[in-house]
């Protein structure tokens, strides 16, 4: 198959972005209040993948390692601070244990991707590097996010089952293991429950976007399986150290179980 694809103008995305009255008018009808905030997230939408666009474009001219670096930094950073703002209860250290969880978990399995699986060279190609972590980050920064949301939830409302089983001895590991594994639970589920439909339910944003630059389908396939792959072992990389990272500062080396730095958002 050729590869090729159609240019869209600017006239082609004004019209798809008409499309979002059709939101606008749902939440009229059913009266939920929700107008104010789709103009917003439209606006967003628009202005930050213009911004992107641009930037990608300077990036993409400027093939230099640092240059990719510098990108890839800032993607961490931001999806680091975006795993914590969507948690309710938050502790000292909370976002410096998200963005090194994100960072750790995402950085290296992009490595093995550029390094090993795909054999990238050179590694610091842009249209290879920052995609895959664009893609390894975002649904990292959602395992992270739902692991520390979780995590609170359970240490708030299991708090006399914990501290009971440490006032008879228990040690910190074993009055907290059973919140950490269902906040561990918690942030897999989200890549699990897509890897167990992909490609019945829906068409991954990468396959679809290969499929509709002309790329061959069992390629783009290739490149699908690869991406789920390293997706589901940056989730779960990325939850496990959150939430270790989490125990380590909620319970300390004397076996005691430090509720009062849990503090609502």
């Amino acid at each position: 198959m050729q590869a090729g694809y159609i240019e869209l103008s600017y006239w082609q995305v004004g019209a798809a972005a008409i499309l979002i009255l059709v939101n606008g008018a749902i939440s009229m009808v059913l009266k939920l209040g929700l107008e104010r905030r789709l103009v917003t997230a439209a606006v967003r939408t628009v202005v930050q993948l213009l911004l992107i666009g641009l930037v990608l474009q300077w990036v993409f001219s400027h093939a230099r390692w640092y240059v990719v670096v510098a990108m890839m930094v800032v993607m961490a950073v931001v999806a680091g601070v975006a795993a914590v703002r969507r948690t309710d209860r938050r502790y000292p250290g909370i976002w410096l244990n998200a963005i090194l969880s994100v960072w750790l978990s995402s950085w290296v399995i992009t490595a093995a991707a550029l390094f090993g699986i795909v054999d990238v060279d050179p590694w610091f190609k842009p249209q290879y590097a920052i995609p895959l972590l664009g893609m390894i980050l975002g649904n990292t920064l959602n395992g992270i996010s739902l692991g520390l949301d979780r995590l609170g939830e359970e240490l708030t409302g299991r708090r006399s089952d914990v501290e009971g089983l440490l006032a008879l001895g228990a040690t910190r590991w074993e009055a907290a293991r059973t919140p950490l594994s269902r906040a561990v639970r918690t942030g897999m589920i989200p890549i699990v429950n897509t890897m167990m439909v992909v490609g019945i339910v829906s068409l991954p944003g990468m396959m679809t976007g290969q499929l509709l630059a002309g790329v061959d389908p069992a390629q783009a396939v290739k490149y699908q399986v690869v991406i789920m792959f390293l997706i589901a072992s940056g989730t779960a990389l990325g939850t496990v150290g959150v939430v270790l990272l989490s125990y380590k500062r909620l319970f300390n080396h004397r076996h005691q179980f430090r509720y009062d730095l849990l503090k609502k958002a």
